[in-house]
């Protein structure tokens, strides 16, 4: 772990953190509320001592029991890297607040998020989908999206129908073989 950074995290923002700093795989992993997370971001993109200038990622997460956001920064004056856990977001309305007056490039990244899994970013300017069509009822990465067959799937059933590869019955030699261009 960067203890130099670790120590800076911890003395800057030890009141606010919501478990120790750790280090996971290259990058050291902060956790901060929903309540504290725009202040701690700002800081950390704001401060000289941090210089977080750039947000790498940003991703929704669906824990099946509440919503999180994960920010990915870079620092471009100490090359350290830094996520940024926000958990305890409500998953039957889950809401935060926008970052895109801090790195412009987080609409996009907020859109996908809001997308896939529902996350509302009060302050996006233009919020709506970029995957699925407008009209689209529900959110494809959360844990309680299901596909068309799951309903009647039990645990232990094996294969899901969708996922077996065979012939529809209404085929004919002519629908199932392809010709190539040149044939």
């Amino acid at each position: 772990m960067d203890r130099a950074l670790a120590t800076a995290l911890t003395e800057r923002f030890g009141s606010t953190l919501l478990t120790p700093v750790r280090q996971r795989f290259d990058e050291t992993e902060i956790r901060v509320s929903v309540a504290d997370a725009i202040e701690t971001l700002r800081a950390l993109h704001d401060e000289t001592e941090f210089s977080f200038e750039m947000l790498i990622d940003l991703c929704g997460v669906d824990t099946g029991e509440e919503m999180q956001v994960v920010y990915h920064l870079s620092s471009s004056r100490t090359g350290d890297w830094l996520r940024v856990i926000v958990p305890g977001i409500d998953r039957s309305a889950p809401r935060v607040n926008s970052l895109v007056s801090l790195w412009p490039g987080a609409e996009w990244m907020e859109r996908e998020a809001y997308d896939m899994f529902g996350i509302i970013f009060e302050g996006n300017r233009d919020l709506r989908r970029i995957y699925m069509p407008d009209d689209y009822a529900s959110h494809p990465l959360r844990k309680d999206f299901y596909l068309a067959d799951d309903a009647s799937r039990s645990p232990a059933a094996g294969v899901r129908n969708m996922e077996r590869v065979g012939t529809p019955v209404d085929a004919t030699r002519g629908t199932t073989l392809r010709k190539s261009p040149g044939a």
